[in-house]
């Protein structure tokens, strides 16, 4: 029977180690955490947004020019095998604006669930709390695992034509390091002489230099559109919701532009400029804001934006539009309210620095393609040494697209790594 060592608990691992367990392979699944998918209960808000129903294609160009990537491993399993996959567990599934699918009863602990029942019924053995230390290679393929605590997991004496023996990393980024992913993994394949592609935060919140967006902390955007530009060059556009925070910027919008964001940091300052009301162009917005004047004009600015805006903006808008709050509606001047129309829809905010990777949903970089065999996952440096989820280089948007890659490539890692040939 084949031997097969998953490292790491995560949705990649869960999935490796029980696809693995189906094909016939005789598995352990290490945790160095006490309890496994700890990463999975905290995302889509606790509810888990875990895959999307857009077309493959769609997928695959959602995760860049690294996305072809994906083919074999998404061609293999894919959105609605997984749902399919959760249903037969017991978790069934609905699908929400943009595509998103969810479980039903917005829990992400019923995946969770879901996935120990799965490596239950498989008969994956499962240990945790023990720090994987190093994995062992001879003459070009690995042979053992070494933990911490001292426990070793090696190949069998016995010659066989098939590899007795197979490793799967799946140990997740650098992205909230207290759910167990701390980087582990680059250390561990770097060591085998695998690249690792520098890590960089992806889906990551942003700083702000201005001191405004800050004092509306926990203000939700609806529909608005972002533009980043980078010494005056468009680098990124996203249209959707956007959310201010105690340090900044976040939201879906900022999040996904938050990979490109951070490199064009490196080299320079970023603005974004935020559309509040992209419905309308510039002329309609100017004759809707006519109108209200029209309505409140025995008012004072202050007060006539309660139509257009969400309370706790105005203020804000008022002090940078320029005019006077005490200024009464009918005295406002046309170029003023030219001006207010431009501020609406080119409200602009400069971005000193990303949140640090430990807060970002995913990371960017890992280990390098080019030395992974995508219709199987497996090293091409080391024989018997497979990856598996973040621990890529490879990340894609907020939207369940990252945990579709998660068990995507658990799945195919699992079924390849008990099937691999062992040639003497």
């Amino acid at each position: 029977m084949k031997r097969v060592v998953v490292i790491g608990a995560g949705p990649a691992g869960m999935m490796a180690a029980g696809r693995a367990a189906e094909c016939g392979a005789e598995v352990v699944l290490l945790e160095k955490t006490n309890s496994l998918g700890n990463k999975l209960l905290i995302t889509g808000k606790d509810r888990c947004n875990f895959t999307n129903s857009n077309e493959l294609d769609i997928f695959i160009r959602k995760f860049g020019n690294k996305g072809n990537f994906l083919y074999p491993a998404f061609y293999n399993f894919f959105n609605e095998d997984l749902v399919n996959f959760f249903e037969t567990l017991g978790v069934r599934s609905k699908i929400e604006r943009g595509g998103r699918i969810f479980p039903v009863s917005d829990s992400a602990e019923d995946i969770q669930k879901a996935l120990l029942k799965y490596i239950k019924n498989t008969g994956v053995q499962v240990i945790t709390g023990n720090k994987v230390k190093d994995v062992i290679k001879r003459n070009g393929r690995v042979c053992g695992v070494r933990t911490e605590k001292g426990i070793e997991f090696r190949e069998s004496n016995k010659k066989s034509s098939l590899s007795p023996f197979s490793v799967i990393l799946c140990t997740g980024g650098m992205s909230y390091p207290g759910t167990g992913s701390t980087g582990d993994g680059y250390r561990i394949a770097q060591k085998l002489g695998h690249t690792i592609v520098p890590l960089r935060p992806a889906l990551v919140p942003l700083e702000t230099k201005e001191e405004w967006p800050k004092k509306l902390s926990g203000l939700s955007l609806e529909n608005i559109r972002a533009i980043a530009r980078a010494s005056g060059r468009k680098i990124a556009e996203e249209f959707g919701d956007m959310l201010f925070t105690h340090f900044g910027v976040s939201g879906p919008v900022i999040l996904s532009m938050s990979k490109i964001i951070c490199r064009a940091l490196e080299r320079g300052n970023v603005i974004i400029s935020i559309d509040l009301k992209p419905a309308l162009s510039f002329e309609k917005l100017d004759l809707r804001i006519q109108r209200d004047f029209q309505k409140y004009s025995n008012k004072i600015f202050s007060n006539c934006l309660n139509d257009l805006l969400p309370k706790s903006l105005i203020p804000v808008i008022v002090k940078l539009s320029c005019i006077p709050e005490g200024k009464p509606v009918h005295s406002i001047t046309r170029q003023e309210r030219l001006n207010l129309v431009k501020l609406l829809k080119e409200l602009s905010i400069e971005i000193v620095r990303t949140r640090p990777i430990a807060e970002a949903i995913v990371t960017s970089g890992g280990i390098s393609l080019e030395e992974v065999d995508n219709h199987t996952m497996e090293s091409k440096i080391v024989k018997g040494l497979y990856f598996a989820g973040e621990i890529l280089d490879l990340d894609g948007p907020t939207g369940g697209y990252n945990l579709q890659m998660a068990f995507s490539t658990g799945r195919l890692a699992g079924e390849s790594a008990a099937g691999l040939k062992w040639e003497n």
